[in-house]
């Protein structure tokens, strides 16, 4: 358990026996009192700091809505009331609270728990999610849904101020307006990006505006006013005049919500009170709650950024002689150190990032060159179009993303960059399977979706120096070009400071031999290299998906008897497919064997696990390229020891 002195807040006595072990589901906590819900809160986060502490996780978001997840289940009929969290950080007093308590020591591990909310998990689990921004649309429609059948339920929406920036967030309020549904949105403002003072005057005048009488008194001033359109008018103006001089709610008033807050969001009994009053009004409601992620652990709330997520708490090893290992470098420090000394080199270079700076490692960058930085915020589809307004007028913007964010801004690198022939650069990060974030966080289908588009030229280095070496490829080449790299470490090569482009579209022949040539695209190299030293087979790096080198691939294919390509991308319109392609219009008639992640949705699991899941290890290789040989009909299928990636 961690020392007790980062606690804040604690009650002053407590009964012997922990109350959290007597509550297994929110039925259970519906009947407390708030100065019970308040010991709750203590243990709930209590348990959270050490549970997390044991599997490593996502940390301070959890830590900031402890007070907010009991109130919810408190105040709310969950299941029956839809509870829509968005993003899922936040989500483990959530799992702990519904039935998951024990079970919370296995999240993020193979056959555990999700990392997010899952739908086939819980049926508390309204909504997966794991991408930001989408919680508003969903309890939206949830509540239309249960308007269409006739079911009395409230739907509630979890969102953060940094998912609120998201286009897809303003798209939902405005239409809820329109469709009048009972719907509930709690802004959980943890950054103080909308208000930075929360104390007593606010908290009063949240009071007032959830009070039932207040709004009796407004609905009744509605009824007499809808025969005087002009008085209507004045009064509504009147009103969000006077909440815009006390609150910061005037524009989702203007958007046609009931603003409440802000509420101060570890004031339980505040919270409950203020629940209780908005859970019997009808049409949009809009409650403003303000946290502090980390609370209750010092450290957490110095450094939120930080401690986001952890990792597990291990034992100290014992101190030892030996001079500790060099930090090995992982792809995305690779890239961070590769885009200051081409910013530093060509002062043309803009690197933007939709608030991914220390994930994507633009930490020097930015400090380095803070004019030409640019943190969009969770906006996807603005970052690929700003990047694009950028060339147009002679910028040579880098944009910095993960494979399974860009997802979103896909008509916008179609439609506003590639149509355009654009001078943009993506850095695509977390490219392939990503462990024990799962399936929402899997970068598993950039290398499809980017190949059917015209003019991209798309990379997939093996290793640190390739990275390096394919990033000043697609930065000089004069069009859209796309680089992506695994998540963590690579294979440990040492890395060239040179910032000399490869030729476009050429392959490295690193090993000739016989029968079965192996073409690696990106991260499965090192996994073919000790399969082709083990079988004596011819060994490709690839490099490029779009262009292929197509003479080396004709030549690969007169002299084999099979060509298999190894990608960590879906097998449905990946390289492989490519590769095929070409040897079809080519009338080429040598098998191919394709080898890469499969029609499937891979879950949450060690890196290792997943590869072997989806047959990706060397085992796995091995034995797919045995069974088509055999069904080639060769006489002599390979033999030999199945080793482990």
């Amino acid at each position: 358990m961690l020392k007790p002195h980062v606690f804040h807040e604690i009650p002053s006595s407590r009964p012997n026996t922990p109350l959290l072990d007597r509550i297994e589901y929110p039925m259970h906590l519906r009947s407390l009192e708030n100065a019970e819900l308040l010991q709750l809160a203590h243990e709930l986060r209590a348990f959270l700091l050490y549970s997390v502490g044991q599997t490593g996780g996502h940390f301070g978001a959890g830590l900031g809505v402890v007070e907010l997840t009991i109130a919810l289940h408190h105040v709310f009929n969950t299941p029956n009331d839809r509870l829509v969290w968005d993003v899922g950080h936040q989500a483990y007093p959530h799992k702990i609270l519904t039935g998951r308590r024990e079970q919370i020591f296995t999240i993020r591990q193979k056959h555990g728990l999700a990392a997010f909310p899952h739908r086939e998990e819980s049926p508390y689990d309204t909504f997966g999610v794991g991408h930001s921004s989408t919680s508003i649309s969903a309890a939206l429609g949830m509540a239309i849904a249960s308007r269409l059948q006739g079911i009395e339920r409230k739907s509630i929406a979890v969102i953060g101020d940094g998912a609120m920036t998201a286009g897809m967030a303003f798209e939902a309020l405005n239409h809820a307006v329109d469709t009048k549904a009972d719907l509930l949105v709690i802004l959980n403002d943890n950054d103080m990006s909308i208000s930075q003072n929360v104390g007593g005057l606010s908290n009063y005048f949240a009071r007032i505006l959830a009070s039932k009488t207040y709004n009796s008194m407004r609905d009744s001033s509605k009824r007499v006013l809808q025969g005087a359109p002009g008085l209507m008018n004045f009064a509504r103006k009147t009103e969000e005049h006077v909440k815009g001089m006390m609150v910061p709610g005037t524009l989702f008033e203007e958007l046609g919500f009931n603003y409440i807050g802000p509420v101060d969001g570890h004031d339980l009994p505040l919270l409950v009170e203020t629940l209780e009053n908005i859970r019997d009004l009808d049409g949009p409601q809009f409650l403003h709650v303000v946290t502090q992620k980390g609370k209750g652990f010092a450290p957490a709330e110095s450094d939120p950024i930080g401690y986001h997520a952890i990792n597990k708490i291990e034992p100290s090893p014992k101190l030892q002689e030996a001079k500790p290992k060099p930090k090995q470098p992982k792809y995305s420090n690779v890239f961070g150190s590769w885009l200051y000394d081409m910013a530093a080199h060509d002062e043309r270079l803009v690197g933007i990032t939709p608030a991914m700076r220390e994930g994507s490692d633009l930490i020097k960058f930015s400090e380095s060159f803070p004019d030409r930085y640019f943190d969009v915020a969770i906006a996807e589809q603005h970052a690929v179009t700003l990047a694009a307004g950028l060339a147009c007028d002679g910028a040579k913007p880098v944009v910095a993303i993960y494979s399974t964010f860009l997802q979103r801004a896909y008509d916008q690198l179609i439609h506003d960059v590639a149509l355009q022939n654009l001078d943009v650069l993506f850095a695509i990060d977390r490219a392939g399977l990503v462990g024990e974030d799962g399936p929402t966080h899997n970068g598993s289908f950039d290398l499809s979706y980017l190949r059917c588009i015209p003019g991209m030229v798309i990379m997939a280095p093996a290793d640190e120096n390739e990275t390096r070496k394919l990033l000043s490829t697609g930065y000089l080449h004069e069009g859209p070009a796309a680089v992506r790299y695994p998540r963590g470490n690579g294979p440990g090569i040492a890395i060239e400071q040179s910032l000399e482009p490869v030729s476009i579209g050429k392959a490295r022949l690193l090993k000739r031999g016989k029968t079965v040539a192996l073409l690696a695209f990106g991260s499965l190299l090192k996994s073919a290299e000790k399969i082709a030293e083990e079988k004596g087979y011819t060994l490709v790096d690839m490099r490029f998906i779009k262009p292929l080198d197509e003479n080396l691939i004709c030549a690969l294919a007169a002299e084999h008897e099979l060509l298999v390509t190894l990608e960590e991308n879906s097998v449905c319109g990946g390289a492989g497919s490519a590769v095929l392609e070409y040897l079809n219009n080519m009338l080429i008639s040598t098998p191919c064997l394709i080898i890469g992640i499969p029609d499937q949705f891979v879950e949450h699991g060690k890196p290792v696990e997943q590869w072997q899941e989806t047959g990706l290890d060397k085992t796995g290789v091995i034995e797919k390229i045995n069974q088509r040989l055999a069904l080639l009909n060769r006489d002599k299928p390979i033999t030999g020891t199945h080793g482990s990636h």
